[in-house]
């Protein structure tokens, strides 16, 4: 099998697109948790 090999600038678009994308799905789940917390948090006011 070959391998290719990633120039130093190709290795730091693929950092850069990797920390991006997690900031991404770190996002979705605080917008997941926040959200669950303002239903469960009416539901128990009323």
């Amino acid at each position: 099998m070959e391998t290719v090999n990633l120039t130093e600038s190709q290795k730091k678009a693929r950092r850069g697109r990797n920390i991006a994308l997690g900031a991404v799905l770190l996002g979705l789940v605080v917008v997941f948790y926040v959200v669950t917390l303002i239903k469960f948090g009416g539901g128990m006011a009323g």
